[in-house]
């Protein structure tokens, strides 16, 4: 096949924006793909009223001669390599298997023609490409924006009718795809089965996809998506944290920051009835300690959020750079070439309190502006890194540039 190119990991000081179309190797630019294309000439605001989180859209050609950017033997190394997250679909009797990567090339080569699905998870974090496409959706807040999932299925490929949790625009890239629907109320599962596949599956619509299509699906709605042609799909997925998941990991944070002085006396004890009973006097104690210790305001939520939602998952590392710019030649750098944010960074913010990779940084008032521009954009002109609060804003971004949290963009 074309295009088998491995696409490692970017180092630090790799430029990652604007990306480069594999088919062309030309620049693309947002002319190329605009919001207004992606969304079919809707506007955000009626996405958002009308479909985000309740029905489904079909828009054709959204992302016009997409799909040349990946292919199977592409995919494929990717899987095979160690920071990646690669799984394996395949259904065998009527039985469906999963493998998890890294996997072997030769295994992966030698899969059957058909009933098969490889998809590997954070490729916004593999390749240039990805990224640059994951973040064409910032019309959701990064908040919410999770990451990008590559899949190549054969002719009858797929991961069975299921359900997701959470919101999914499905593009597809080379090849076509049939995508079944059902707004079923029932989603009960196919007990022992490692993937959530749906017991029963009743088809309401159907579709089928191109290379530039898009598809976008609610949470909760059933779908089912099966490869005619082998055929690749990338799909941008949103985080969607149970509230469970929020409130263990919120005491998580309480614990870590709780310091509590005195600890239970009973200087007056008397002699109770029954020797196993606990003292009422403990249980009023404790009651109040717990009370106090349980205070906590928006603002401990804020920073509590800002840390989790930007913090990295488990799997990711940054690189710092092997030989790091002094902060004299990293200025100069950025003053003439700008600086971008690292494919795996996640920055967030509220008012002025910023976290960046789950760290905190309270701003000055002289770099709140600068700072957003950086969060939104994930990049800053040349001229946006000169100004009069420009020799504290050098020192904080070489402190990020030293950690790999970004880079000189050029």
């Amino acid at each position: 096949m074309k295009n088998s190119v491995n696409h490692p990991v970017k180092k630090s000081g790799e430029k990652s924006f604007p990306a480069t179309s594999m088919q062309d190797n030309k620049p693309f630019t947002e002319a190329d793909y605009s919001l207004q294309t992606l969304l079919g000439g809707m506007s955000v605001e009626k996405f958002l009223a009308e479909h985000w989180h309740k029905k489904p859209l079909l828009v054709r050609q959204a992302l016009p001669n997409f799909g040349d950017w990946l292919d199977r033997d592409s995919l494929s190394e990717l899987a095979c390599q160690d920071n990646s997250e690669g799984r394996l679909v395949q259904f065998k009797r009527g039985q469906c298997q999963l493998e998890f990567g890294p996997f072997e090339a030769e295994a992966l080569a030698a899969l059957p023609k058909k009933n098969w699905s490889l998809l590997v998870s954070g490729v916004n974090h593999l390749m240039p490409e990805g990224d640059w496409l994951l973040h064409r959706f910032d019309f959701i807040p990064a908040a919410r924006l999770d990451d990008l999932m590559v899949s190549f299925a054969p002719p009858g490929g797929g991961v069975g009718p299921h359900f997701d949790s959470y919101d999914v625009f499905l593009i597809q890239g080379q090849g076509r795809r049939r995508w079944e629907i059902s707004a079923q109320d029932d989603l009960t599962v196919v007990e022992g089965a490692p993937l959530r596949i749906l017991r029963e599956f009743r088809v309401d619509e159907t579709w089928e996809l191109e290379p530039g299509d898009m598809l976008y699906l609610p949470p909760q709605l059933a779908h089912n998506g099966v490869a005619l042609t082998d055929c690749m799909t990338w799909s941008i997925g949103f985080r969607a944290p149970k509230a469970e998941e929020i409130v263990n990991q919120f005491l998580t944070y309480l614990q870590d920051k709780l310091e509590l002085p005195g600890m239970y006396s009973d200087p007056t004890l008397k002699r109770q009835k029954h020797v196993a009973e606990i003292p009422s006097a403990m249980l009023d104690w404790a009651e109040k300690t717990i009370r106090a210790a349980a205070r906590w305001d928006k603002t401990d939520i804020t920073d509590f959020l800002g840390r989790y939602l930007s913090e990295p998952k488990s799997h990711v590392y940054f690189d710092p750079p092997t030989r790091p710019k002094s902060v004299a030649a990293f200025a100069k750098a950025i003053q003439k070439q700008g600086v971008a944010l690292d494919a795996r960074s996640q920055m967030l913010f509220r008012g002025n309190a910023f976290f960046i990779n789950g760290e905190r940084l309270e701003a000055s008032p002289g770099l709140t502006s600068m700072l957003c521009k950086l969060a939104d954009k994930r990049y800053l002109e040349p001229g946006d890194c000169i100004h009069e609060q420009s020799s504290e804003m050098i020192t904080l971004l070489h402190l990020w540039y030293q950690a790999g949290y970004l880079f000189p963009a050029g």
